[in-house]
């Protein structure tokens, strides 16, 4: 994947940011608004489209567009760099493939450990009953 190509098909929206901020707030638009449209991707091939589709479904409309918003800090530039890299990172997340589990049974030495442990427990624990006379 090349991400100074995936960086183009990015588009941007300055908005302004909401809550306390004076006199300048209502001037200025920090927040950042990054869109990016799975479906139009030219970058990322058909398998890596549909691994994100179904691993990022709850952050991408029904128009396969991905929509990311910063406002954490008070300058436009850097909104925009932090947007990009949680964008990138989402995007490297998404297209990790996790290894299949393969199912595994416990040693023969491993249960014969746990049942050992398993009546000392039991061993310590009627120790603590008062005495029967």
């Amino acid at each position: 994947m090349n991400v100074e190509n995936l960086k183009k098909e990015i588009q941007f929206k300055a908005i302004r940011s909401s809550g306390a901020g004076g006199q300048h707030v209502n001037k200025v638009s920090s927040k950042i608004e990054l869109t990016f449209n799975l479906s139009d991707s030219k970058v990322l091939s058909f398998v890596q489209k549909e691994r994100l589709l179904n691993k990022l479904s709850n952050k991408i409309n029904k128009e396969n567009v991905l929509t990311l918003f910063c406002d954490e800090s008070r300058s436009q530039h850097r909104n925009k760099e932090i947007a990009i890299q949680r964008f990138l990172e989402i995007i490297q997340n998404g297209l990790i493939i996790p290894k299949k589990r393969k199912p595994t049974k416990p040693s023969k030495a491993s249960i014969l450990k746990k049942a050992e442990n398993k009546k000392k427990l039991s061993q310590k624990k009627s120790l603590r009953k008062k005495p029967d006379y």
